[in-house]
């Protein structure tokens, strides 16, 4: 399951979510670990675009929150993978940037009595487009490898799309 921030203008026309840019490279991203975008289940932490796509503020996310931990319960995912700084802090519940938590498992605690489930934190595809650099790239990569082998699954020799 990957989880972004907030719906962007293309998203809200569609009413689904990453279908814009951002979406298009995450769904190059998908590929390239060798699933397809039915095979996985992408939300964000608030259902609606924020006036002038600014940042989620504190209450929208608190107000939007429990929808998508009602969510996360249904699907039960092997793997949460936080696209983005503002995904990462809210599902872990801290205020460490991004760059610090992406490249290794948290946990992110779904309830009393689950079992937590490890979440990877990375870069959001849209951090991508506006600061493009293939050490960014490596990055996400390096930590979709680290996704793969976790649930298991083959890891596809990257491509150079």
């Amino acid at each position: 399951m990957f989880v972004g921030e907030a719906p962007g203008a293309d998203e809200d026309a569609q009413g689904r979510p990453f279908v814009g840019r951002a979406g298009q490279l995450l769904d190059k991203i998908i590929a390239a670990c060798g699933l397809r975008r039915d095979e996985v289940f992408i939300g964000n932490i608030l259902k609606c675009r924020p006036p002038e796509n600014r940042d989620p503020r504190p209450d929208e996310i608190i107000n939007c929150l429990p929808y998508l931990q009602r969510q996360i319960e249904a699907i039960n995912p092997d793997i949460l993978v936080a696209l983005g700084g503002h995904a990462a802090k809210t599902l872990l519940n801290t205020v460490k940037p991004i760059g610090q938590l992406r490249g290794q498992f948290q946990e992110y605690y779904s309830g009393i009595g689950r079992p937590p489930i490890k979440l990877m934190a990375t870069f959001h595809p849209a951090y991508l487009l506006r600061n493009y650099s293939e050490q960014n790239r490596r990055y996400v990569w390096e930590d979709m490898k680290k996704v793969l082998t976790e649930l298991g699954l083959p890891v596809p020799e990257r491509s150079k799309g």
